[in-house]
């Protein structure tokens, strides 16, 4: 990414060890990573600074991905951000996700050339959707 703009991206999940990976990897990648580990925080986050884009986990105590989405969502101050749902779960309602504000799904354990990928055409997509 030398050169080039560098992206803003906020990693939500309950547990630590994940959030260690991704953050690792993404940041490997040229990417700036901020960390939550529940809804709540996301929430404060996201309204405090928008990134460019969010990974959401599903299953999280107190408020699910789903819920902090569809909050994010209904906020009219936060700008469109794209949220890739990363979920371990084999009936994670992905209709449900989409219907909350979610943009897609990413399965756990994350394929990590498949995660950057879906990264990369995300953040390119709405750089050209800002810039236009």
């Amino acid at each position: 990414m030398c050169g080039a703009q560098t992206f803003h991206i906020l990693v939500v999940d309950d547990i630590i060890d994940n959030l260690f990976l991704l953050q690792t990897v993404l940041e490997a990648a040229g990417y700036q990573v901020d960390t939550a580990d529940n809804g709540r925080t996301a929430l404060v986050k996201v309204e405090a600074s928008p990134p460019d884009l969010i990974l959401m986990d599903v299953m999280m105590p107190e408020m699910s991905g789903y819920e902090t989405v569809k909050k994010i969502r209904q906020n009219k101050n936060i700008p469109f951000i794209p949220i890739l749902m990363v979920t371990a779960h084999e009936d994670a309602s992905r209709i449900q996700g989409l219907a909350m504000g979610a943009n897609d799904f990413i399965r756990k354990p994350v394929e990590i050339d498949e995660l950057l990928d879906r990264v990369a055409n995300f953040l390119r997509f709405g750089q050209q959707a800002t810039s236009s």
